[in-house]
């Protein structure tokens, strides 16, 4: 076992950074933990009380310059979750954000691993995997939503989900573009510096402190316009709400991310996929009915069947590499990540609704 005692997360107040934070300072107390973020994203700022009053030092600075990792002390584990992570990102102007945050803030990341001899733990995404390939899947539609159809259609691609093994040939929106150029930079990285790296392709990701927008943050999103009573638009794939997508409780992630830092070198140069798995895949139609069932509110929700560039029908997570690895398994349902989110964001009404109109 080699845990680290020096830990430095970049966009840490974010919401998988700010959860992750908290994980350490609470399983590690002896760890001294660091975060870095530029407070870009609406809502971020929340989250600073909660990391001060855990012990969390907030460090305010942009990924995106040089010198932004140099003064903040030292570390011996850098998780990188610093990132634009909306599928949309430079769709309707200029791409510049989004590839200076999630490409050249993973270089800078990776020198200050490099000049301080730290582990990186990189936060990826499943966007990573072709949108044109996810669409050409042969889907079928049941009451539930998409399912695959079988035979399975080609290497990576089963029942249980999209594995490590899928093609990677093809347009993946900017997002996956920035995020799969951070992986090959981190393996060159790895091959001629020595660092020792892991990468983590999530899947959808929920739960508490998750400021959910229409281009990203599905579940917080749907949650909150049942709480508040707005209005809800299913988009594309014929406006109905068939497209599925797994889920993973923050919680789980953060517990994941501890057993990995535990014995970093048992996972040192491996990318796995990290999600919620088939038992915890759920479509837009069935999502809103687990929405109106915890909430006990029924709202408006419209179609549009216009299918937006980087939409994809059907995304679910074969984790069966990290469940080996690591001994993990998710521990929470769709339907517990709904409640702890409702919860939640019952709790802080009058402090979060804004953010969510």
């Amino acid at each position: 076992m080699d845990e680290p005692t020096h830990i430095l997360i970049t966009g840490g107040a974010g919401f998988v950074g700010s959860s992750l934070a908290l994980a350490f300072r609470t399983e590690r107390s002896h760890a001294t933990v660091t975060v870095v973020d530029n407070l870009h994203r609406r809502g971020s700022e929340k989250n600073l009380e909660r990391l001060t009053d855990a012990g969390v030092r907030f460090v305010k600075g942009d990924v995106r310059r040089r010198g932004a990792l140099v003064n903040v002390g030292p570390c011996d584990l850098i998780v990188d979750c610093a990132a634009e992570p909306s599928a949309l990102a430079g769709v309707d102007g200029s791409p510049r954000y989004a590839i200076d945050t999630n490409l050249v803030g993973t270089v800078n990341a990776l020198e200050a691993a490099r000049d301080r001899g730290a582990r990186l733990l990189f936060v990826s995404t499943s966007r990573v995997y072709p949108y044109t390939r996810l669409r050409v899947l042969p889907l079928e539609t049941g009451p539930c939503g998409f399912y695959l159809g079988t035979p399975a259609p080609c290497r990576g691609c089963s029942n249980s989900g999209i594995n490590e093994e899928f093609p990677l040939n093809g347009a993946r929106t900017l997002y996956g573009a920035t995020k799969l150029c951070s992986e090959l930079l981190i393996r060159e990285y790895a091959e001629m510096y020595g660092i020792d790296a892991v990468v983590l392709r999530c899947g959808l990701i929920a739960g508490p402190w998750q400021f959910g927008r229409t281009d990203q943050g599905v579940v917080a999103l749907w949650v909150a316009r049942h709480l508040f009573g707005d209005g809800l638009t299913t988009i594309g794939f014929g406006g109905r709400g068939d497209q599925v997508r797994d889920v993973l409780h923050i919680a789980d992630l953060a517990h994941l991310v501890l057993k990995i830092t535990a014995d970093f070198g048992v996972f040192a140069g491996e990318t796995f996929n990290v999600g919620g798995g088939a038992d915890n895949a759920v479509s837009l139609r069935t999502l809103t009915e687990i929405c109106r069932d915890v909430t006990g509110r029924t709202i408006p929700v419209g179609s549009d069947p216009r299918t937006r560039p980087g939409d994809i029908p059907w995304y679910v997570t074969d984790a069966r590499r990290i469940h080996a690895a690591a001994d993990w398994r998710p521990r929470r349902s769709v339907r517990d990540t709904v409640v702890d989110v409702a919860s939640w964001m019952h709790r802080r009404r009058d402090r979060i609704e804004r953010l969510f109109s």
